[in-house]
């Protein structure tokens, strides 16, 4: 019997554009990382990373004023992390990070986002009252007949 060998992932050839860019993860676990809760009681809400208790736990914090969130530690599996990070010290008081949002304008970055407007646009989709979600669908089917009537013109 032959020795089947092992399939290796294709690689780039030295000729390929980007032969040479490796792509490295950059969302690391990191005091004042900005974080998304994705369970839990504070879920939907923004926290912000202010210490590393272990491999698998944090301590997270909003600040309160800021976003809802208390201090509190928070299983890392509970959290998306973001790109956004401010500068600042490891287990830093709340004034301190309430200040250093404020500095680097991380929450107005984060409005910013597309992945915020998604997150903002379901949350007002979820709070709709079910009139609203039929006039949205009434105002729906007229946008799709004049987008119909109108590539209808153009085809002639």
């Amino acid at each position: 019997q032959a020795a089947v060998e092992p399939q290796r992932p294709p690689t780039l050839a030295p000729s390929e554009p980007h032969a040479h860019v490796v792509e490295m993860y950059t969302r690391f676990v990191e005091p004042g990382r900005l974080a998304l809760i994705t369970y839990g009681p504070c879920a939907g809400k923004m926290c912000t990373i202010v210490d590393i208790v272990d491999q698998k736990r944090v301590v997270v914090d909003g600040p309160e004023k800021v976003t809802g969130v208390r201090r509190h530690m928070m299983p890392v599996k509970r959290l998306s992390l973001t790109d956004l990070t401010c500068k600042i010290p490891k287990g830093a008081r709340e004034k301190t990070l309430r200040l250093a949002l404020e500095k680097d304008g991380v929450m107005g970055k984060w409005d910013a986002t597309a992945w915020a407007k998604k997150v903002k646009a379901k949350e007002v989709k979820g709070s709709m009252t079910d009139f609203e979600r039929f006039k949205l669908m009434v105002a729906r089917k007229k946008r799709s007949v004049e987008v119909k009537k109108s590539l209808k013109k153009t085809k002639k």
